[in-house]
């Protein structure tokens, strides 16, 4: 059984949206983020119910609308006037996992070659058409999956093609993803993407708690009668949704309406004119839903609520969100004064008919290769630091007792880091990061195709085949292949790493302008891992022990929370450090064996705790574990003063990694200023 829509308790905000988007496929679809269990996945699914039925064609596997068919579609031409079938909406689920054959279609590259056939196997744009296609953790999606399904929602069609072979058919459907932000965020500009977005969370209220409980257990007890008991609630939803569709293409948005739409997109200073774009097509699309024929100050606030909040301009790690005063005094600045022109503007423009979401030449955002500018008025950190010893290491060494805990000091602001890589070619997922054999990329060889040719090779597949053909009967013009001639090419691209910061925490860092140099530093790399695509984690030593401050996840803005509220002081067990992060890596190397791993240690290299014990030596020793690990690491030096011992380029030497110091971080963008 589907849970009704109309039984979800409480979450109006990702209702509306999802409404407003039945009601209006053309506003571009619904991101809903929010923590586990809050009813996501069920409201999806459950919307799909109640949408209209939709009148196809029989046996097209695109779904043609036999009224208006497609006339590019691979299964027609279909007669205008030709005999018509109904069916529900479809709901279609992309998995986290799926392949871009199994997104766009598969074309076989064999058949077309050697036999002269164009045999073409629709995708999951293709079973959506006129439904919903719902991706459940879209921000765990390969970046170029997550292009593709955007590409397809705003143009309404989606294209194979393959080495010169393409197809393309409608795929005009309502987008719905959903996320928990605590796995990770999607890059800015691809989140612009998404028409509306909205955050959910459960309801704090014990009695909304308590009756969410016992709808889903008179549903799991009973689930026919439960849907008997919602039917009627169903049907009036779906009937509204119908009536809704048909007033909205003459909804008027008069001129003071469409003034506030972009006096508000103007005062959260968006980026491009999307925003404006959705907007006004929301507050068409809400206007609509409430059975009026031209668009009010209050769908313009709706639509603002749902349409603006992930488009403002933020940094990466800061939560979307609307300022309500500013929403209220940009709509207050916009509102004609009845006094200065007491009669109503004429014209006005009308609401869109239901075009695929095309942007009706919006821009298209930012570059794609997410590495931004830095900050205003940022930089790389000064390399120098304090050059007075801090006050518990008087003589510039470590103290003879523990130093005490000192209070959790904010970062630098960041900068624009160098990309750290790991060497080698890889395998694993598509990122930004270090090289790796890919499905996209740039063509470094072919070899054999193990299975379905999905990448040709053109000229290796020519060399391989011209020596037959003689053999094969051909002396004219032409060539004649066998599937034995035929090359895969291969790729070479970039994949997302694992990267582990170790940081240390110890007393031995320095003064308080230095610890926060350092977390600027950290801060920024943890930047970079965002912008390429990196799971990440953080393992902290300091006093007696190291601790897993934060797991490897997707979520790089848990670990700048973790980090801005980390707390240093006392010794520096940096051998604890190093096993705590060996251990951190065995479990993934199971968990995730294609991602390879990148340790960043942040440290001055000092060793220090209880006396008779050879620290250093140890610390070197757990070193020496994690390179015969095969672990590809980064020392970052960050020993100040006018003493320097060294330690970190030794521990680096153990490690058989690079090492940097604090000022190289940020060398990239100083020789970017220096060229400019």
């Amino acid at each position: 059984m589907v849970y009704p829509f109309s039984a979800v308790v409480g979450m109006d905000d990702m209702r509306l949206a999802l409404l407003l988007n039945a009601v209006s496929p053309a506003v571009g679809g619904v991101l809903v983020r929010g923590e586990k269990g809050t009813a996501k996945s069920t409201a999806v699914r459950a919307l799909a119910a109640v949408l209209p039925a939709v009148d196809v064609v029989p046996g097209c596997r695109f779904g043609c609308d036999p009224a208006a068919p497609d006339p590019a579609c691979p299964d027609g031409p279909h007669p205008a006037d030709g005999p018509a079938a109904q069916r529900p909406a479809r709901l279609v689920e992309l998995p986290v996992g799926a392949s871009e054959d199994r997104l766009v279609g598969s074309l076989d590259i064999e058949r077309a070659l050697t036999e002269g056939v164009k045999s073409f196997e629709p995708g999951l744009l293709a079973a959506a058409h006129r439904g919903v296609l719902y991706v459940d953790e879209v921000n765990l999606l390969h970046d170029h999956l997550v292009d593709l399904l955007l590409d397809a929602a705003a143009l309404g069609r989606a294209y194979v093609e393959r080495e010169g072979v393409s197809v393309q058919h409608a795929a005009r459907f309502l987008l719905v993803g959903t996320m928990n932000p605590e796995e990770g965020e999607l890059r800015p500009q691809l989140l612009d993407r998404f028409g509306l977005t909205v955050e959910v969370a459960a309801p704090r209220d014990a009695a909304l708690r308590a009756e969410v409980v016992r709808r889903r257990f008179a549903a799991d007890a009973d689930p026919a009668g439960f849907g008997a008991r919602w039917a009627d609630e169903e049907r009036e939803l779906a009937d509204r949704i119908a009536a809704a569709r048909a007033l909205l293409p003459g909804v008027v948005l008069g001129d003071a309406a469409l003034a506030q739409v972009t006096a508000v997109c103007a005062a959260f200073g968006v980026d491009g004119l999307r925003a404006d774009i959705v907007t006004a097509r929301a507050a068409i699309a809400h206007a609509a839903w409430s059975g009026r024929a031209e668009v009010t100050e209050d769908d313009v606030r709706v639509a603002a609520r749902l349409a603006l909040p992930h488009r403002r301009r933020r940094n990466p790690f800061d939560a979307p969100g609307l300022d309500e005063e500013t929403l209220e005094q940009a709509l207050d600045d916009a509102r004609p004064d009845p006094e200065d022109d007491p009669t109503p503007p004429e014209g006005g423009s009308r609401g869109p008919a239901d075009d695929g979401g095309a942007d009706d030449g919006a821009p298209d955002g930012p570059p794609r290769d997410g590495a931004g500018s830095p900050p205003p008025g940022s930089g790389p950190p000064s390399g120098g630091g304090d050059p007075r010893p801090p006050s518990d290491e008087a003589d510039g060494g470590e103290p003879t007792g523990a130093a005490p805990e000192r209070a959790a000091v904010a970062p630098d602001p960041a900068f624009r880091a160098r990309r750290l890589e790991v060497p080698g070619i890889g395998a694993g997922v598509a990122g930004r990061r270090s090289k790796a054999r890919s499905e996209r990329g740039r063509v470094v060889g072919s070899r054999r195709p193990e299975g379905t040719v999905t990448r040709l090779h053109l000229v290796d597949t020519v060399v391989a085949a011209a020596p037959h053909q003689r053999g094969r009967g051909r002396t004219g013009p032409g060539l004649r292949l066998e599937r034995d001639d035929l090359r895969q090419a291969e790729l070479e691209g970039r994949e997302g790493n694992l990267v582990l910061f170790v940081l240390d925490a110890s007393g031995s860092m320095g003064s308080r302008s230095r610890v926060a140099a350092v977390k600027g530093a950290v801060l920024s790399l943890l930047t970079d891992a965002y912008q390429r695509r990196d799971k990440v984690g953080l393992v902290t030593f300091r006093g007696a022990g190291a601790e897993v401050a934060l797991p490897p996840t997707w979520s790089v803005e848990a670990a700048a929370a973790r980090l801005t509220d980390l707390p240093t002081g006392g010794r520096s067990p940096v051998a604890a450090g190093l096993l705590r992060a060996h251990e951190v890596l065995r479990v993934e190397r199971v968990r995730d064996p294609r991602r390879r791993p990148l340790l960043v240690v942040v440290t001055d290299g000092r060793a220090t705790g209880e006396r008779g014990t050879d620290h250093l030596g140890q610390a070197h020793r757990a070193a020496a574990l994690l390179q015969a690990a095969g672990t590809a690491s980064v020392v970052v030096d960050c020993e100040t003063g006018f003493v320097k011992l060294g330690l970190a380029q030794v521990l680096g030497a153990h490690l058989g990694g690079q090492v940097l110091r604090m000022e190289d971080l940020g060398a990239l963008v100083q020789d970017v200023k220096a060229a400019a």
